[in-house]
């Protein structure tokens, strides 16, 4: 009887088992393979090179341009998560009123989550273009001097997270505002009769009751951010002058530019291996810093 639960339990989980090993570990084992190849898109045959490909990545020419595409990535992704979980939090308590009015304010600030990355990249660059984009429009009749967003090498990078952070903060949002609305109010009574203020019940209320939100909040965040690729295509290229070239976008060259799938292969194992090594490490700090207690 034990052999026959047990084995319908198997049935029950073999239709997912089946499913990542075919959608994700294949894949991953496909790329370990043609990193050690040199497949040319270029060409319909190939052959085994060893380590040749990892070696042009760590100790070649590719070194510089991973550890500068690394940087850019780090750059941008701890820029939008920080921006965003901040934002959403600020924006949280500010709409956190049970009205009509509130609602439709709401409502408009998540709107942005639907829209297609494409479509938004393209009207922000409209928006951000040096000569008649609406952003310089707006500052010259202010009598201040046009920004260059998307061709200055120290403001495209900043120009691309705005760009996200706008789209997402509303997600962020909604997302501590459900968290902060499920959060007893006998706490914050409680406080208050013990002569608690405002900042004092908010640093040691909800800031500590809204750690689980915050913690997911970071992780999908960072995740999504480690994997931008849509807002650089659309918006500048990877330009200018390379600051803004993601990993992901530079992983893209690399196989349909380039058309060097075998190193691009590397490149998305080494970072495969980076994303897998911090959210791990974060699960394990959660243990000990998230309070679940609410």
């Amino acid at each position: 009887m034990k052999r026959k639960k047990r084995f319908l339990d198997l049935l029950c989980v073999l239709p997912v088992v089946i499913y990542f090993l075919v959608m994700t570990y294949y894949p991953i084992a496909n790329l370990l393979h043609t990193s050690f190849t040199d497949w040319n898109l270029l060409r319909s045959d190939y052959e085994y090179v060893g380590l040749e490909n990892w070696e042009w990545l760590f100790f070649g020419n590719g070194r510089g341009q991973f550890l500068q595409t690394l940087m850019v990535t780090a750059v941008y992704t701890f820029g939008e998560v920080i921006a965003t979980l901040a934002g959403g939090m600020a924006l949280a308590h500010l709409f956190n009123r049970k009205t009509r009015l509130f609602r439709w304010m709401r409502s408009l600030l998540v709107l942005p989550k639907y829209i297609s990355v494409s479509s938004i990249g393209v009207v922000f660059v409209w928006m951000m273009n040096d000569q008649y984009g609406l952003f310089n429009r707006l500052l010259t009749s202010a009598g201040l001097n046009p920004v260059r967003w998307l061709t200055s090498p120290d403001l495209a990078i900043w120009s691309v997270i705005l760009v996200a952070v706008w789209r997402n903060i509303g997600y962020a949002m909604i997302i501590y505002l459900s968290a902060m609305q499920g959060i007893s109010e006998d706490y914050y009574e409680a406080a208050s009769l013990d002569g608690a203020g405002a900042f004092k019940r908010w640093r040691y209320i909800t800031l500590p009751l809204l750690a689980p939100t915050t913690l997911f909040l970071f992780i999908t965040s960072f995740l999504g951010a480690m994997n931008v690729f849509q807002t650089v295509d659309v918006m500048t290229e990877g330009g200018p002058y390379g600051m803004t070239q993601v990993i992901v976008y530079w992983i893209y060259e690399l196989a349909f530019k380039d058309y060097r799938v075998d190193r691009a292969a590397c490149a998305s194992l080494v970072f495969f291996g980076i994303l897998m090594i911090f959210t791990v490490l974060t699960m394990r700090w959660s243990k000990y810093k998230v309070n679940y207690d609410a």
